[in-house]
């Protein structure tokens, strides 16, 4: 029988996040197994009048890639996916992994290569998002691999997956609009105020976001949301933060990760795993070493770790940093090929600070 919360998901995706309109152009993309949501979002394209260009792809290919291609296929950029980027009106894609670790034994420097060469189309999507001229929305559907990682059969993460999108209601998209009006509640609060402080068990940094913007993440890039995020000033993070989460790049769990932050930029770096690949990541380009976002997840619906970032960097509670490239609509100037967010759990034992004021203890926001 078919699950109606995927051709919810699609539907919010087509007419929420993205908005189709007639004549635009939506590039559909994603892991030949979501076909179902693949589908959904392809016929809801149809109905809203737009024109749907579906790229679905097959497991094994990146690992390919990596093992037989050269230097330079593995910097080559595919005309297609350039066009996707800066062409489409609209990209949805679809993340439905069969194996989450199926990169961890290539060489980081060919990993990095790869990222940097991709930089470019990287820095083009993220400019055309900020002017508006390119909707996107990211998703996941739910794989045997993923629920492994969360330590959950299948049928659990499903109801996970779907019980943070709010898909088991009828209406999902009124009720993510409820979620927007109270998270745009504090980003206005936000948006008057400079400097931020954490304290919490091994933690003590400030940063700053003064004539930034910060963003209400209601659902319109990632799917499930719920965060509030800024780009911070470049070059104000001082102090050292321990982030209590593993976190995954490219198919590596990178765990105990600390660093030590001195005007913006990372100036020590540690992990209890994976500590060469942590280092070697933040020697990627200049702009590695200093934060691109600053955010606090607010999705009440997801409180477990689940060993991706997609849904662990919404936990209601926490709060994540990501070295690397910003986002230009939030203000951020920095850019790198490295995106990579990290995440610290705030619901035992911390309190932040907006320029004196307490704006959350224990994970709780109290403004």
């Amino acid at each position: 029988m078919a699950d109606v919360r995927i051709d919810r998901l699609g539907k919010l995706m087509v007419e929420y996040s993205v908005d189709v309109q007639p004549g635009q152009i939506i590039e559909i993309s994603g892991g030949a197994n979501a076909a179902a949501v693949l589908q959904a979002a392809y016929k809801y394209t149809l109905l809203r009048g737009g024109h749907p260009i579906m790229r679905p792809s097959l497991p094994g290919t990146t690992e390919l890639m990596f093992a037989h291609g050269s230097d330079e296929q593995l910097q080559y950029i595919s005309p297609i996916d350039r066009w996707a980027i800066e062409e489409a009106d609209g990209l949805i894609r679809v993340m439905s992994d069969t194996n989450t670790r199926s990169l961890t034994s290539v060489d980081p420097a060919r990993q990095q290569l790869a990222g940097r060469a991709r930089g470019e189309i990287r820095q083009t999507m993220m400019n055309r998002a900020a002017t508006g001229d390119l909707a996107w929305i990211l998703t996941l559907f739910p794989t045997e691999a993923y629920a492994q990682d969360a330590e959950m059969s299948l049928a659990e993460y499903e109801e996970f997956v779907y019980g943070a999108g709010l898909l088991d209601d009828p209406d999902p998209v009124a009720r993510w609009r409820e979620i927007s009006a109270e998270q745009q509640r504090l980003c206005d609060w936000l948006s008057t105020r400079n400097e931020i402080r954490i304290q919490a068990e091994g933690t003590d940094i400030t940063v700053q976001t003064g004539g930034r913007t910060w963003i209400n993440a209601d659902g319109k890039h990632n799917f499930p949301d719920g965060e509030i995020f800024t780009g911070p000033v470049e070059d104000s993070a001082n102090g050292h933060v321990s982030f209590t989460f593993p976190s995954t790049m490219s198919g590596r769990s990178v765990e105990g990760i600390q660093l030590t932050f001195e005007n913006g930029k990372v100036v020590d770096a540690s992990a209890s795993k994976n500590e060469e690949y942590l280092i070697s990541t933040l020697d990627t380009d200049e702009g590695a070493r200093y934060l691109g976002e600053f955010a606090f997840g607010t999705n009440k619906g997801i409180q477990k770790y689940t060993g991706n970032t997609l849904f662990d960097e919404k936990i209601g509670g926490t709060l994540h940093m990501a070295v690397g490239a910003g986002y230009p609509q939030s203000g951020s100037k920095n850019q790198s090929a490295v995106h990579w967010d990290m995440i610290m759990d705030l619901r035992n034992g911390s309190e932040v600070h907006v320029d004196g004021d307490l704006f959350s203890k224990d994970g709780k926001f109290v403004v």
